[in-house]
């Protein structure tokens, strides 16, 4: 090596010596790439090394753009070295944050570290400011980029609290305001949650109305779907073309868990019918939520209350609840029979439990000598509703199932990633390596099928400037990859083992992971909407 990563700022000049790149065939052709002020200055074979360069040798390796994590809860804790190495050691550069409606801003971050601190965790430095000010928190403070959409469920509390009804047109005009707001400092759309509250209050009316500010400003609509996946994907399909034909937004589909068969048949009957959509998905078939969400009517799963301690307070109130979390869980085509089996709790702060982390409900019922709901019901009580649990599918997909839904135009990688908890999903460890592993390499996708699904799409349609492409001129955000190494090491059980294969990343021309180690660089910033990308 000649050169230090330390000596390799913004300025600086890196060589990435003797590896291969993608060709427009999808070729791997030997080729350095120079880079050398944040951007990429040449792509060929036996480029001059620049005096002081820091040199990398790549022999028997792929450089390819950074990944975008399209579907990111790690917007709060990548301040974390645990979870920047665990995002770095998958290639991933960028990461988009303000999913399922919920997020820090706008308002003072309360909401969401209440409401979403299961999944988010508490930002550490933000206490107000919008969106502008969430975005400068990521200035020059991690070597990861962030972007962030305007979520729509904060936005509806900001205005209406927990009301439940629909808005009046005051209301109504100060959303739309707080949109407009949030899409001027640089969000790259506006996301929905719509299975959570306050989201699930909002209807179709009100969704079109907020996506005609995000249609002027080409930001992108982004929505957990209502109704859930398994069984209702096609109802919520739907709902999301109807918003596009009324608002003219481009959309975008949140973590697509649904049978392949309808996934691939709806979305391409909705482009036919003029509602293209774009969706992130991950490679994995379980997933994973706040267990209030899954179990709790709406009127009980409100953090920062005492609705359920003193809805289950006496034996009449816990039986009328037990009924209502029996009816949710039984009719729910990803549960129904055998539920607790199928439940593993991911996240449990609250002490007297804490032990219970990586156990079914099922078994931890057994453990306890109690019921499950019994069970669900204490754990959630004690710990303020801020418990996350992964959830098992009836029938598993397999990557043979997944490949043509992966292969569609508009698929883009998105984690769905949870860092908080000592048992969170795989998929926040090893999402973009299983990609590399199970798809790239085994020939189900090809590599410039995979670099432009874990890389450009998201770029483009995210609006993320000139990132995405390995080209000069575009920003050096770049991931060195050993196509034959890379390897996803999370299992569910051992969820939080980082993946191999990936050594080597830099983050606007930056040096951020050298030979799989943090180098302590900051490069990274929020990212803002591009007019052009």
């Amino acid at each position: 090596m000649t050169g230090s990563p330390g000596a390799a700022g913004a300025a600086g000049a890196v060589l990435l010596r003797g590896g291969s790149v993608l060709d427009a065939d999808g070729e791997q052709v030997r080729a350095d790439v120079l880079v050398e002020g944040g951007t990429v200055r040449a792509v060929g074979t036996d480029l001059p090394v620049p005096a002081g360069a820091h040199v990398v040798a790549c022999d028997g390796r792929l450089v390819m753009p950074g990944f975008v994590d399209a579907h990111s809860h790690g917007g709060s804790l990548v301040f974390d070295e645990q979870v920047q190495l665990a995002l770095l050691r998958q290639g991933v550069t960028t990461i988009v944050t303000g999913q399922d409606g919920v997020g820090p801003a706008p308002g003072d971050g309360s909401y969401a570290d209440t409401y979403f601190a299961a999944i988010d965790g508490p930002h550490p430095t933000y206490r107000g400011g919008g969106i502008d000010g969430l975005l400068a928190t990521y200035d020059g403070t991690t070597p990861l980029n962030v972007a962030t959409l305007v979520p729509a469920g904060t936005v509806r509390h900001q205005v209406m609290g927990d009301e439940s009804g629909p808005a009046t047109a005051d209301q109504l005009a100060a959303m739309r305001a707080l949109v407009r707001e949030g899409l001027a400092a640089g969000a790259v759309g506006l996301a929905t949650g719509l299975d959570y509250v306050p989201g699930l209050f909002a209807d179709t009316d009100e969704l079109a109305v907020l996506c005609a500010e995000v249609a002027a400003a080409d930001g992108l609509y982004v929505s957990h779907m209502r109704g859930g996946y398994e069984g209702n994907a096609r109802a919520g399909l739907d709902e999301i073309a109807d918003i596009v034909r009324a608002s003219g937004v481009r959309a975008h589909v949140s973590h697509l868990h649904a049978p392949v068969d309808l996934a691939v048949t709806a979305l391409d009957e909705l482009a036919a019918s003029g509602a293209p959509m774009s969706f992130d998905a991950y490679p994995y078939s379980r997933g994973c939520t706040i267990l209030s969400m899954l179990l709790l009517p709406a009127a009980l799963a409100r953090p920062g209350t005492d609705d359920l301690a003193l809805a289950i307070a006496d034996d009449a109130g816990r039986t009328q609840v037990r009924g209502a979390v029996l009816d949710r869980v039984l009719t729910r085509a990803d549960l129904g029979t055998g539920w607790a089996e199928q439940i593993t709790l991911s996240h449990v702060p609250a002490a007297e439990f804490h032990a219970l982390q990586g156990r079914t409900l099922a078994e931890a019922a057994d453990a306890t000598g109690t019921d499950p709901v019994d069970l669900a019901l204490d754990v959630l009580v004690d710990s303020d509703l801020q418990v996350t649990a992964v959830m098992r599918v009836p029938r598993p997909r397999t990557a043979d199932e997944l490949a043509p839904l992966f292969r569609l135009a508009g698929h883009t990688a998105g984690s769905d990633g949870i860092f908080v908890g000592t048992h969170p999903h795989p998929r926040a460890y090893g999402t973009f390596a299983r990609y590399l592993e199970d798809f790239a390499r085994t020939g189900r996708l090809s590599w410039l099928e995979v670099q432009q699904h874990l890389s450009t799409t998201a770029v483009e349609r995210l609006r993320l400037g000139r990132r995405g492409v390995l080209e000069p001129g575009a920003v050096a955000d770049l991931v060195v990859v050993d196509p034959e190494r890379v390897t996803a090491g999370s299992t569910y059980d051992q969820p939080m083992r980082p993946a191999e294969g990936i050594d080597d990343v830099l983050v606007a021309g930056v040096p951020v992971l050298v030979d799989g180690r943090l180098t302590h660089a900051t490069p990274g910033a929020g990212l803002r909407r591009h007019e052009r990308w």
